[in-house]
């Protein structure tokens, strides 16, 4: 059932659309190598595990002679040593879509039987579909279930001494590994593919990789959770908030867990710029729409997120997109329109009634703070005579400086700069009732104007539902602008919240692209560029979504997939621009090959349902029933569905005791720990506390590695074995350039 020797089918077929090579011998190939290079890691680790398996339970820090992280276990002096991770993140670009493999190393250098747990982000829009596990020489597939279906399959081989692997999702844009049975200096290759669409704004094209998941702050007992009840009996549980891992300090420890990134870029149009605006890369140009992108320094540490962004060549930026797939007896398209946006005189613009809401909890301490503030200051300097404005400011208090909007006239101008200038980042993050306020038109409503929220925050909280259950019944008549702050901002919350409140999300994850990024910003709210924009088609019937489809501004572009019954006729997209209707019309038969647009399309449906129950359109067991029948039919992991593999073959003697041993996370980039997790003895150590013992668990993280000034760069540990997998990732990588370029050899020939 879940024991396999090979690849399950994908359902995606036909040829690379710009390029001479077919996909599907390339993904064969590369998957063929890549395997094959991960049972070279495994077989170069295996004399290290065997050493480390004759040595007894636990240790004490004395035990420790070099460069290692502790765990502070419930039995006094004795400790666990962490798992190691390494992680390469392998994306292919296919025009509007992209392919990624996440290949996660786990070896376990102490001495006991360990379960590893994870916790690591993807894209809020990532339909993950497959997983694999390679262990022993050996590749076990992964099959979708139902999450307690799942969870149970895994629970059982846990305890039968099995190695099995989990990938359950805890938020839509948050995962967790766990793997059962990782004995003394074994090592277990997770692989985990998803298909994502490109994102396009502003003529760039883009995608990001989140690496760091960020602590979050719980506001407390009142957020809700979900229960499940089994067999119908009445009794059930209620579910427990996603896994909190163990948060390093950077300035005690040196970062863990190594990334490395490559990119196969095929545009399908004459490629200009390239640019990664947080890592440095090296580009090759292998042709004019194909670049291959790596990191110039290897393997990084997991502490910011991955964005990569390309233009066309000057003039060429594509305007419109169809992309179609056929799986099964089924159509799927993928169209992207970017409309032209009127251009308006200072004298035609509407006058705005805008609220600036600014988060300075703790976690915006360090850098994020001073891009915010300076965010919120050039769009302070961008308001006209004609505006009104007011600004509110939020930790776990509030201020809202006018207590409801004034003119934006000199004097008032003045009072918010300053106010904003002596903002400094402190408390819990408690966002519900800045947002209520902001949406709240009070008395100083003012018709005519065109209302706007701009809400600037890292979003990092575990309540999100309750704040988008605020903006979906109190949004009213206004437009709700997300401004993501920071090295990983939460892109889930900011995406959701910007959809429900019919608004647009724009991140700044550094300070020299806060000019760039708000000018942008600004741009949108002073120009929306489609309004009542709708898609019919001529003669085929189809299933669109988003279910919603939002107003645009100035440099968005729509993004419409479809179920369609055939490829006949056309697909129309329009709205009114500038009070006038445009519109383009679409031959479907002329659309070109696309990959994994089913996949797309039902995660996109899935989004729909989750919008819908927020809104109150439909019930939570319809939600639910929807989201459960389009993710076991394509195979996707969902809040109700998750991916599991078993091993046949028990490897853990009985009577050996498991321990649970969470991987540790960095803290992001430019984060404040001390402004996050305080110091003793302050309220902030309690919230640290709280999210350190979420789990129920009692590990803690001690120590520090020897040599920190040494550390960032991996690897560093007691043993060699680090060096022996990174090599045998090395050869990975250098086979699969081999074999794509004899293959391309073979093809021009």
């Amino acid at each position: 059932m879940i024991q396999a020797e090979a690849g399950r089918p994908s359902g995606r077929a036909g040829p690379r659309p710009h390029s001479g090579l077919g996909r599907a011998g390339l993904a064969a190939m590369a998957g063929r190598l890549a395997l094959a290079g991960l049972v070279l890691v495994l077989l170069l680790l295996g004399a290290a595990g065997a050493r480390a398996a004759a040595r007894g339970a636990g240790v004490t820090v004395d035990d420790v002679h070099a460069g290692s992280l502790l765990l502070r276990t419930d039995e006094p002096g004795r400790y666990l040593e962490a798992l190691r991770t390494a992680t390469d993140v392998a994306i292919t670009v296919s025009g509007p879509t992209l392919r990624a493999r996440v290949t996660q190393v786990f070896r376990n250098p102490g001495r006991d039987w360990v379960e590893g747990v994870y916790v690591y982000p993807l894209s809020e829009g990532a339909a993950v579909d497959a997983m694999k596990m390679v262990v022993g020489g050996r590749v076990v597939v992964a099959d979708i279930r139902e999450k307690q279906q799942a969870r149970a399959i895994y629970e059982r081989a846990k305890a039968g001494g099995r190695r099995a692997a989990l990938v359950e999702q805890q938020r839509p844009n948050l995962f967790m590994n766990a793997i059962a049975n990782i004995g003394p200096g074994d090592t277990v290759v997770i692989q985990i593919d998803y298909q994502e669409p490109v994102r396009q704004a502003d003529d760039t094209f883009s995608l990001r990789v989140p690496l760091v998941v960020a602590p979050r702050f719980s506001p407390g007992l009142g957020e809700a959770r979900t229960v499940a009840f089994e067999g119908g009996r009445g009794w059930g549980r209620v579910d427990q908030p996603a896994p909190a891992a163990p948060v390093l300090d950077p300035a005690r420890n040196p970062p863990v867990n190594p990334v490395s990134i490559h990119v196969d870029l095929a545009a399908g149009f004459p490629i200009g710029e390239v640019t990664s605006a947080f890592h440095r890369i090296d580009v090759a140009i292998e042709g004019p729409d194909r670049r291959r992108i790596s990191l110039a320094d290897g393997a990084v540490p997991a502490d910011r997120d991955f964005e990569l962004r390309w233009k066309a060549v000057p003039s060429r930026t594509p305007a419109v997109g169809l992309f179609r797939e056929r799986v099964g007896n089924d159509d799927y398209l993928l169209a992207f329109v970017t409309p032209p946006a009127a251009e308006r005189g200072e004298a035609e613009r509407r006058p705005r009634e805008i609220t600036f809401v600014i988060d300075n909890s703790g976690s915006m301490g360090g850098t994020s703070i001073e891009q915010a503030k300076a965010s919120l200051a050039y769009a302070l300097g961008r308001l006209t005579p004609a505006d009104r404005f007011n600004v509110i400011r939020f930790d776990d208090t509030m201020t809202s400086l006018f207590g409801g909007t004034l003119p934006a006239d000199a004097d008032n101008l003045r009072r918010a700069q300053a106010f904003v200038a002596a903002l400094q980042a402190n408390g819990g993050t408690v966002m519900v009732p800045p947002m209520l306020a902001a949406l709240n038109e009070g008395s100083s409503a003012s018709p005519g104007f065109l209302r706007q929220v701009v809400f600037l925050t890292d979003g990092e909280i575990d309540n999100e539902q309750e704040l988008f259950d605020a903006i979906a019944a109190h949004r009213g008549r206004s437009r709700v602008f997300m401004v993501g702050i920071g090295s990983a901002p939460n892109s889930y919350l900011m995406t959701r919240a910007a959809e429900l409140g019919g608004g647009t999300f724009t991140a700044i994850g550094a300070v020299d692209q806060v000019q760039e990024r708000m000018k942008q910003l600004v741009d949108r709210l002073e120009n929306p560029a489609m309004t009542d924009v709708g898609i019919a088609f001529s003669a085929a019937s189809a299933d669109v979504t988003p279910r919603i489809l939002p107003d645009l501004y100035r440099g968005d572009t729509l993004v419409v997939a479809a179920k369609v019954g055939s490829l006949a006729g056309t697909a129309e997209i329009g709205g009114m621009i500038d009070g006038r209707p445009w519109s383009v019309t679409l031959p479907l038969a002329e659309a070109a090959p696309g990959e994994g647009l089913s996949k797309l399309w039902a995660r996109r449906k899935i989004d729909d349902a989750e919008v819908a129950q927020t809104l109150h359109r439909i019930t939570s067991e319809e939600a639910d029933r929807r989201i459960l029948d389009l993710a076991l039919a394509h195979h996707l992991v969902t809040r109700l569905t998750s991916l599991v593999a078993v091993d046949r073959t028990p490897v853990r003697p009985r009577g050996v005791r498991l321990t649970r041993s969470d991987v540790p996370l960095n803290l992001p980039a430019g984060w404040d720990f001390d402004k996050v997790f305080g110091t003793s003895g302050d309220p902030a150590t309690q919230q640290r506390q709280a999210l350190l013992d979420a789990d129920g668990g009692p590990i803690r993280m001690i120590r520090p590695s020897a040599d920190p000034a040494q550390a960032v760069t991996l690897p560093q540990t007691a043993t060699d074995a680090e060096l022996r997998l990174l090599a045998g990732l090395g050869l990975l990588a250098a086979g699969l350039g081999f074999g794509l370029a004899t293959r391309r050899r073979r093809a021009v020939a």
